[in-house]
């Protein structure tokens, strides 16, 4: 028996209507690029310094923002260079000018330079709030040595009430 056409155009128009929805995936990629694009060109802003919770650094109201470069800790009882230990503070005599292991991985480092800068190298030290001057003072004046001459200190920004 024929169908009318009354019935095959409602059957059509049932079957457009019931079907699986598709998904857009050029508008779903065009949103997730716009996305990228707005995450690379803000982050590239902030600068922060990759921090463990055994140094608590001092407060600052340091104006200058966190640069990369080569990272030195004073954590415990070592003094560590990006991460990896190169002296123990115990074995640090107070008689020596220098930290021998310190001294050692800096001048490694150093030959990874072509030509060192007039103003020296760069170097952050990173050291808790308790560490004792005279020890802050020789792992300096051992990175000055060494011609990481531009030294910083690590600090955490003083939030203002205000």
């Amino acid at each position: 028996m024929k169908t009318s056409r009354r019935a095959r155009r409602m059957q059509r128009h049932y079957g457009r209507m019931h079907r699986a929805g598709g998904l857009n995936l050029v508008s779903l990629m065009d949103i997730f690029t716009i996305l990228v694009f707005f995450l690379m060109v803000n982050s590239s802003d902030v600068k922060v310094m990759k921090n463990t919770a055994d140094v608590p650094l001092p407060k600052s109201t340091a104006q200058q923002q966190a640069v990369e470069n080569l990272t030195l800790q004073i954590v415990g009882g070592a003094i560590l260079v990006e991460g990896r230990e190169v002296a123990q503070i115990d074995s640090i005599a107070e008689a020596d000018a220098r930290i021998g292991g310190l001294s050692e991985e800096l001048a490694y480092r150093r030959q990874k330079w072509q030509e060192v800068p007039e103003q020296g190298l760069e170097v952050t030290i990173m050291a808790g709030k308790d560490t004792d001057y005279r020890l802050l003072r020789k792992v300096m004046q051992t990175c000055v040595d060494e011609e990481f001459r531009q030294v910083r200190l690590a600090v955490e920004p003083e939030v203002s009430s205000g």
